[in-house]
This record gives C-alpha cells, structure tokens and sequence, in this order.
C-alpha cells in the first residue's frame, strides 16, 4: 500500500471508530447506566465530564456525522480498497501479502464501529419510546 492510500485507510477506520465510540459515550452509556440504577455514576460522570452534556445536546448530529463517517468507510473498504488493490495502487507490488493483515484489522474495526454505533442508535432513540410504552 502506498504511504498516501495507507494514511488515508487508517484516517476513515480511527473516525468510523471515534465517532461510534463518541455516540456510544454521550448517548447510549449514560442511558443504560440510569436503566441498570447508576444514576450517581452518571452524574459524577457527568461532573467530571461536561463535554459529554455538549454532546448529547447535538446528538441528532453526532449521529449524522457518525453515520456517515461509517457509511464512508464501507464504501471505501469494500468498493474503492478492492478497485485500488486491483489496479496495483492499493499494495506495494513486490509484497502482495502486505496488505492483507491491515485489511483485515481495518475490516475489524468498520464491523465493531457500526455495532457500537448500532447500539448507541438504539440506546438513544428506540429503548426510550419502547420502555415509555411498556411501563403504561
């Protein structure tokens, strides 16, 4: 992989993986935590935190930004990565090989991105309506 392309790889795989991570934290974790009795956790979190407030103030658009960071990242690991690869730009053609182990990893970190922003989703936006709708 050529230094430019391996950059930009691992810049999409860290902002697919910050930004769910991001939504997981403002969003999904402070939710279950009051769910499971942590309230106290939360606020001292909360205390210690105060960006996290900010955060979940603009989730709408925490979770845009983080859906689409993500939604990139599928299109470039499973469209553009396989194009570059054939063509000859994506890996050094002297080492075929040396590809392979960080496709994998970057593939590893796409999947565990979108299930934590999956998780966050839920968390945020249905578990709220679905307990209101269970409890009366």
């Amino acid at each position: 992989m050529t230094g430019t392309v391996r950059k930009r790889t691992g810049l999409w795989s860290f902002l697919a993986l910050f930004s769910s991570f991001g939504t997981l934290l403002c969003c999904a974790l402070p939710s279950l935590l009051v769910l499971f009795g942590f309230g106290a956790t939360v606020a001292a979190t909360l205390s210690d935190l105060p960006w996290l407030v900010t955060l979940s103030r603009h989730k709408n658009v925490t979770f845009i930004v983080a859906g689409l960071l993500i939604a990139g990242n599928f299109v470039y690991v499973y469209a553009l990565a396989p194009r570059l690869k054939d063509r000859g730009i994506g890996c050094d053609p002297a080492e075929p090989n040396a590809c392979e182990p960080a496709s994998r990893l970057s593939r590893a970190v796409l999947w565990i991105s979108a299930l934590l922003y999956v998780a966050g989703a839920f968390t945020a936006y249905a578990l709220g309506p679905i307990l209101m709708r269970m409890d009366g």
